[in-house]
């Protein structure tokens, strides 16, 4: 079995272990199980069942996951997609009244136009040709974002009246336990012990039993059943309204503009910062099997609709499971798996608090940041493009704004410079989408 797998995901050629993909893969799902109480907690708002919605958001992440790992063979892990979820329940059915099932067709439209791009090579392409500046950025905001989602989610940040943002009072044991763990996960990370992250996450939810959160209850909440018997999701799959959209065109079609635009560069995003801290692109920055993983990401958004939950994309979660050691598409498989288990146990993975992951989280991301050393940061052609990637990203909380205004800085410099023939097709046109873009953002505000 070792030998076949070996030959299917090129184990050994990549340096790697069937032990280390296996614990790669269930660090990602562990930074990933969330999402099996999130989605449907936000998806919920838009009228559906929340049962099925558990149910339609473990399938949609193991078809994704699994998928991604036997076509493109990258560690890779696909869920549906925060920010996306919270589009489709908030904007579009609670503000704009459009009917779920209209929504979940206009979602299964965008990924088919996916997957054209994919086969079309066009995706692959625009991954090859966009500027190593980019990239590099690209991949410190996937870094920096990571971060902060984490040491939000875990209360150690929190809003302020004067200053937007401070750190949680050290009083709240919530917010001493994710400072404990802050400070002893890169040691356990540079003391090289093995599954550091997933003993970190461990530890922290075992831990979180005997810590109470403002509330006065435990930060870890013990489920009242650990097996829950998984069913199809009849009230939500194969659910969708494609009569709605066509006769409310005008309606839809800025909302499924800006479904593309945020599953499209979202993906590129994240696969370009996973593959880069795993090593994995080549000497030139291009992303292996390029067009198999965006197909595979295509496939996966369109699988989401039908199954009855919205764009499923790449987490950038899946770099715990890089750090982790994972290199190859059974890491993904992997995680596909354990998003079946928990079908059937997902009672009890959903206890994993926020400070437990918070700590795993920002060692990750800090990682991230090392691309940064390859860019010189006193020439303001990079300085600039790459500052703003990361401040918008970090303080809008919003990855593709950071590419946006860091893609936009860059053209305008590189035309002030008179160096306007090194702004290729692909460059060219990746700000005018990104013009669009915020054209089509503006008018859902």
């Amino acid at each position: 079995m070792t030998a076949s797998l070996d030959r299917l995901f090129a184990l050994g050629a990549r340096g790697t272990s069937l032990g280390r993909e296996i614990l790669a893969g269930c660090t990602t799902f562990a930074a990933m199980a969330y999402i099996l109480a999130v989605n449907p907690a936000i998806m919920a708002a838009a009228g559906m069942d929340r049962g099925d919605l558990v149910v339609a958001t473990g399938l949609a992440s193991l078809f994704g996951s699994v998928l991604i790992g036997l076509m493109a063979n990258l560690p890779l892990a696909a869920a549906p997609a925060m920010g996306s979820n919270i589009v489709f329940s908030v904007v579009l059915v609670g503000q704009m009244g459009i009917p779920w099932p209209a929504g979940l067709a206009m979602v299964l439209i965008t990924g088919v136009l996916f997957l054209a791009l994919s086969l079309s090579r066009i995706r692959g392409r625009i991954a090859r040709e966009v500027p190593e500046t980019l990239k590099v950025a690209i991949q410190a905001a996937v870094g920096m974002l990571i971060m902060f989602i984490a040491l939000r989610g875990a209360g150690f940040v929190v809003a302020s009246p004067g200053s937007l943002l401070t750190m949680g009072s050290l009083a709240h044991p919530a917010v001493l336990l994710t400072l404990v763990g802050l400070l002893l996960t890169p040691v356990l990370v540079i003391r090289r012990v093995p599954g550091a992250l997933v003993l970190s996450i461990a530890a922290m939810s075992v831990a979180g039993l005997f810590v109470d959160d403002a509330q006065g209850h435990p930060l870890t909440r013990l489920p009242r059943s650990v097996f829950a018997w998984p069913h199809w999701p009849g009230s939500t799959a194969l659910h969708l309204d494609f009569g709605y959209v066509a006769s409310h065109v005008l309606l839809t079609l800025p909302l499924m503009f800006y479904f593309f635009c945020s599953e499209f560069f979202s993906t590129l995003g994240t696969v370009i910062g996973v593959t880069g801290a795993a090593g994995l692109r080549g000497p030139d920055g291009a992303i292996p099997n390029a067009t198999r993983v965006f197909a595979a990401d295509a496939l996966s958004t369109i699988a989401g609709p039908l199954l009855g939950t919205s764009v499923v994309t790449i987490y950038i979660e899946s770099v715990t499971g890089v750090q982790a050691g994972g290199r190859t598409g059974l890491t993904a498989v992997v995680t596909g798996l354990c998003f079946l288990l928990a079908l059937f146990l997902w009672p009890l993975f959903v206890v994993i608090p926020p400070q437990a992951t918070a700590p795993a989280l920002l060692v990750v991301g800090v990682l991230m940041l090392q691309g940064l050393a390859r860019i010189d940061l006193t020439d303001l052609h990079n300085a600039v493009p790459v500052t703003l990637t990361l401040l918008i990203t970090v303080l809008t909380n919003n990855l593709i704004n950071g590419m946006a205004l860091g893609t936009l800085s860059l053209i305008l410099l590189r035309i002030a410079s008179g160096r306007a023939r090194e702004v290729g097709p692909v460059l060219w046109g990746l700000g005018m989408v990104f013009v669009l873009f915020f054209a089509a953002t503006t008018r859902l505000q």
